[in-house]
């Protein structure tokens, strides 16, 4: 028992823990929300272990809602916030490495601490008293920037196998380094028992770190990642010649440091290389990937699919992927830009900018000059973008209604086959972007193609 700086609780948590108390019941506030606030952090959920038992909680407050009654979790709505209120529990067994056996609710404020994952999360705050309750140090480990398990780490990740990814997930989301006794408690084989879909949380969280560069080479060394995505651990030791510095697993986790903290583009940099070990070849001229862009989009989609991500991140990193080799620069033609706008859509190619650049930032060169080169090719995206050119088919200044009408066409094949003729050619020459230009375009290739088409009229 220790007494530090008070934690700014919100109202309506000391007001939870206060009608507790007026009740008869400890309350203490747990996990996250006082780690957070002893990092100077504004915690954004709050949490309250009690040994009220979840029927008591639903008969104390007006408004609950039984999120995970039979773990104990009761959801307490107060002056519009929601709080999580958990019965105190104590250690069972875990024979899935998932979920306990079954669920021993306690009244013991330390045996409830002791089931806990690390140090930084087994701190207890009694905001009536303003007393911390820290057995396993988590403060002194907080000071530290340490990341250690509440007793031993091998029975800790048994009980739960995610706890090994959310070592490496900590240590980025805190910048915290892993103990470790910790470290050596991994044992890969465990995680085969964890759905994917909680691996895909806590994957999301880590990649959305500030600081992954460690945290994923951990990820690797661990072994976890081969167990998780062999794909990528594949690439760790594949030479990529002069150019680079890293091989491509360590290039790969370079350049999602770099890019920005968003999760398509965390992952498609992380995964832009995939295909590298499938695609490698060498010769006089030296080493080369053909075609590893193209597999691995599609490599990425693969492996996003089996981490149950949604079809839109499947789809966003699998085109990035797919175009981040195109060979454009900032001297380029205005065509060259828009053909390549075309291709991966004005919501995309900045982000495609963005792959780009910590793809070069990730190798041997000067990264100043790569930022200025960068600039210039975001600085003729921009130009071309305002100059509001078609870039896609609802950009035309026709419909295919209007060609149905106009040429007296009937419904069919024809009409889209025409309407990417316009397009293909409006691309090359903006200003032929006018109803009548491409009225006349259209005639012109009914003329040219109609004998080869079953279309018209």
């Amino acid at each position: 028992m220790r007494k530090q700086p008070q934690i700014n609780v919100p109202e309506s948590v000391l007001t939870i823990c206060r009608t507790l108390h007026d009740h008869g019941f400890q309350a203490y506030v747990v996990g996250g929300a006082v780690r957070d606030a002893l990092l100077g952090k504004s915690p954004t959920d709050w949490d309250v272990t009690t040994d009220a038992r979840p029927n008591q909680v639903e008969a104390i407050f007006p408004k609950t809602i039984p999120t995970g009654k039979q773990y104990g979790t009761i959801t307490v709505v107060l002056n519009g916030q929601s709080v999580e209120v958990t019965t105190m529990r104590r250690d069972a067994h875990y024979s899935d490495g998932r979920r306990p056996d079954y669920v021993e609710f306690a009244s013991d404020l330390s045996a409830d601490l002791s089931r806990r994952d690390f140090t930084v999360n087994a701190i207890a705050y009694d905001p009536l008293t303003e007393v911390f309750y820290d057995p396993y140090k988590g403060i002194k480990d907080l000071r530290r920037k340490v990341l250690r398990t509440v007793g031993d780490p091998y029975q800790r990740f048994s009980e739960d196998a995610l706890r090994m990814l959310r070592l490496i997930r900590f240590s980025a989301a805190l910048d915290f380094r892993p103990d470790k006794k910790a470290i050596k408690g991994i044992q890969p084989s465990l995680i085969v028992n964890v759905a994917n879909e909680r691996i895909r949380e806590e994957l999301s969280k880590l990649l959305l770190a500030d600081s992954i560069a460690k945290p994923l080479e951990l990820f690797y060394t661990s072994g976890l990642l081969e167990k998780i995505i062999p794909e990528l651990a594949a690439t760790a030791g594949i030479n990529q010649g002069s150019n680079h510095v890293w091989d491509v697993l360590g290039h790969s986790i370079m350049a999602c440091q770099a890019v920005k903290s968003k999760l398509h583009l965390r992952w498609g940099a992380l995964l832009h290389d995939i295909a590298k070990p499938k695609t490698f070849s060498q010769d006089e001229d030296g080493i080369h990937f053909y075609g590893h862009d193209h597999l691995g989009a599609e490599m990425a989609e693969e492996i996003l699919r089996r981490l149950t991500y949604s079809n839109k991140i499947q789809a966003q990193v699998s085109l990035l992927i797919m175009h981040h080799m195109y060979q454009i620069h900032p001297h380029s033609s205005d065509k060259a830009f828009r053909r390549l706008i075309h291709r991966v859509g004005v919501e995309n190619i900045y982000d495609l900018l963005e792959l780009r650049k910590a793809d070069v930032l990730a190798m041997k060169h000067n990264p100043r000059q790569v930022l200025t080169y960068y600039q210039l090719m975001r600085a003729r995206v921009e130009g071309i973008i305002a100059a509001d050119h078609a870039f896609n088919l609802k950009d035309l200044a026709v419909t295919g209604s209007d060609l149905i009408k106009e040429l007296n066409l009937t419904p069919g094949p024809i009409i889209g086959k025409i309407l990417d003729y316009l397009l293909d050619q409006v691309l090359d020459q903006p200003e032929l972007n006018t109803k009548t230009d491409l009225l006349t375009l259209a005639n012109r290739y009914l003329k040219d193609n109609l004998p080869a088409t079953d279309g018209g009229s």
